[in-house]
């Protein structure tokens, strides 16, 4: 099956998907945009932090703001572009204001956008900071990932992005193990990984990085502690976004 149908994508009905969390948010948006592409859909990968350069290939064109560059065009079906405030030193694409995103989807421009939310410097598993996430209002599905190899590492910065903020959300210490308990405080924390979605926004999370059974059968277990508890969500999916092998759990 696709992987878009895993996040109930409705391919007639535009929308706005916001990717938050750590352990795959890039891979998965290119992942889902390489889809649409297929279905000649038109899809803006855009990001209101940072995200690194892509390699060319995996998109049509790169619009950059700052470069007198407009979004505005009657771009083809079948087309993935990527859009930019500017290019740092650091060769990353800085982020747009969220208020664009939400003028460039009521325009018409677009039958998907696909925004990367916040940042974790690379990190299987984060916590957000107080400015964090930065998901446009009419998002209507926030795809939530942790890194399900994150189990067992040790919270600090080697394995965890804002370590501090971690242990404190998810009723840790800097040093303890991370268990399936804890991600399953992170994922239901108002303050963890869904934090500042807008009411009306499915939730959708990504346990990545589950390429193997015992890994899947952990999977299983958070997913069940969440379906315990009163936290709404609209689905819990893990397995391997990077060679799309992925299921309900």
């Amino acid at each position: 099956m696709s992987i878009n149908k895993y996040f109930d994508i409705d391919i007639n009905t535009k929308e706005m998907i916001s990717v938050v969390g750590g352990g795959g948010k890039t891979t998965t948006i290119f992942k889902l945009a390489s889809e649409l592409k297929l279905l000649n859909k038109r899809v803006l990968i855009t990001t209101t932090t940072a995200i690194y350069n892509p390699k060319t290939y995996l998109y049509d064109k790169l619009v950059v703001l700052d470069n007198k560059q407009s979004i505005e065009a009657n771009w083809e079906n079948g087309t993935i572009i990527v859009l930019g405030k500017c290019i740092s030193a650091e060769n990353k694409i800085l982020g747009v204001d969220k208020n664009l995103l939400n003028l460039i989807f009521r325009n018409d421009f677009f039958d998907f956008i696909l925004v990367e939310a916040d940042g974790s410097k690379k990190k299987p598993i984060k916590a957000p900071a107080s400015h964090e996430p930065v998901i446009p209002r009419l998002t209507s599905k926030i795809i939530g990932i942790v890194g399900i190899d994150s189990l067992g590492k040790n919270i600090d910065e080697t394995s965890v992005h804002r370590p501090e903020i971690f242990s404190r959300i998810t009723k840790s210490k800097i040093g303890d193990a991370i268990t399936e308990e804890i991600v399953f405080r992170l994922v239901t924390s108002k303050d963890g990984l869904f934090k500042g979605s807008p009411e009306d926004s499915k939730k959708y999370l990504l346990l990545n990085k589950a390429d193997q059974q015992e890994e899947l059968e952990k999977a299983r277990l958070i997913g069940d502690m969440i379906r315990n508890d009163d936290f709404m969500i609209n689905g819990i999916l893990a397995g391997s976004m990077a060679s799309k092998r992925i299921v309900n759990v």
